[in-house]
């Protein structure tokens, strides 16, 4: 008789009265754990039936974690997505949110999205990220530095989660690295380091070229800090930088001729939305003067590129949705250090060399991760 008392007192209890409801004041794991496996007769001195007890901690492996799921599901929140390009399809945009589906989050259940593009007009992600502001969304995403700014400007307590912003602490978004310190954390780009490696792999590839063309878009937020590190890493590296500013589309073809009549020996075009748009113009300029180019994006180095060397933005995104997560889940951007890149994407378009005349080194070709033939 004794047996059968300890054997219901052990008997799992799904109420939302009980320890799993995880309501206000509810136990603790280790507090749920105590409660299943003590018997609950009032002959307390007795011990506990060894199945009962392996029967109850299955139960709460499995149930907890649903509980949770649950707990996640209860709200839905509001992402603002503030971006520098252009309106994009949904098709093109939805593996950017991949990475949150495997965390729990997807749009439609737990997540809606207010999405705001400025058109790669720079002068509207002020008016959007107020947007956003006014709508009450729960975090902002940033695309670039420019979008970050602009949405750390219309607010100081809505979160914001940077995708590659240039030098965050440089250009005053966070107070360092390690202790943001505001609202605002995310991913960094990776500034002069991975400028010095890309410059070095353009000497291994155009070994004769020593004065390089730089084509900088003034509008963006990062191009004075960009262009003062810069100059100290070519210098460095013992090349002379040939900065030629453009910052309208009818003036790109110019730009470029420029820079051959000033006899640069290769060209260097970082991430803007205006060189992302006018990619093409950009290239077809470059191949009239036999110029090669060293380009961040895949776009890019299709379009006429010689070579690549950029983050890698899977991996970036898989980073990029953590922070996302934890936010979600209570955390604080001031206490979330900011991440930089640790792997990177080198890229040869072989068309375009044949095409200049040149011989990529085979041990470049090794270590590329992709190649165009």
């Amino acid at each position: 008789m004794a047996n059968q008392g300890t054997r219901r007192s052990c008997r799992l209890t799904t109420r939302s009265t009980g320890p799993l409801a995880g309501g206000a004041g509810a136990p603790s794991a280790r507090g749920r754990l105590a409660w299943f496996i003590r018997p609950h007769t009032s002959r307390h001195r007795e011990k506990v039936d060894r199945r009962c007890f392996i029967r109850d901690l299955a139960a709460i492996l499995v149930i907890e974690p649903l509980v949770a799921r649950g707990q996640t599901a209860k709200r839905t929140y509001l992402i603002g997505v503030l971006s520098p390009g252009p309106t994009l399809r949904p098709s093109e945009y939805q593996g950017v949110w991949t990475p949150l589906r495997s965390l729990g989050w997807v749009e439609g259940e737990n997540l809606r999205f207010e999405r705001r593009w400025a058109e790669g007009k720079p002068e509207r992600l002020r008016p959007l990220a107020d947007e956003l502001v006014r709508i009450h969304v729960d975090i902002i995403v940033t695309i670039g530095t420019d979008a970050t700014v602009a949405a750390r400007d219309a607010t100081a307590t809505i979160p914001i989660v940077m995708l590659s912003a240039a030098d965050p602490v440089g250009t005053g978004l966070v107070e360092s690295l390690a202790r943001p310190g505001r609202n605002v954390t995310g991913i960094s780009m990776v500034g002069p380091d991975i400028e010095a490696k890309r410059l070095a792999l353009l000497r291994e590839v155009v070994p004769n070229a020593r004065r390089v063309g730089v084509l900088v878009d003034p509008k963006t937020t990062v191009s004075g800090y960009s262009r003062g590190e810069s100059e100290a890493t070519y210098q460095r590296l013992g090349l002379e930088p040939i900065f030629v500013e453009v910052s309208a589309r009818e003036k790109l073809d110019e730009a470029v001729t420029e820079m051959a009549r000033r006899r640069v020996q290769a060209v260097i075009v970082h991430r803007s939305v205006l060189f992302s748009l006018n990619a093409q113009t950009i290239m077809d300029a470059a191949l009239a003067h036999s110029l090669p180019v060293c380009v961040e994006d895949r776009g890019m180095l299709e379009a006429g590129g010689l070579m690549s060397y950029t983050i890698d933005d899977l991996d970036q995104l898989r980073h990029f949705a953590t922070f996302v997560d934890r936010i979600l889940r209570g955390a604080k951007p001031a206490d979330l250090p900011v991440e930089q890149p640790t792997r990177f994407v080198l890229a040869i378009n072989l068309k375009i060399a044949k095409v200049l005349g040149l011989t990529i080194p085979q041990s470049v070709l090794l270590r590329a991760n992709d190649v165009i033939r």
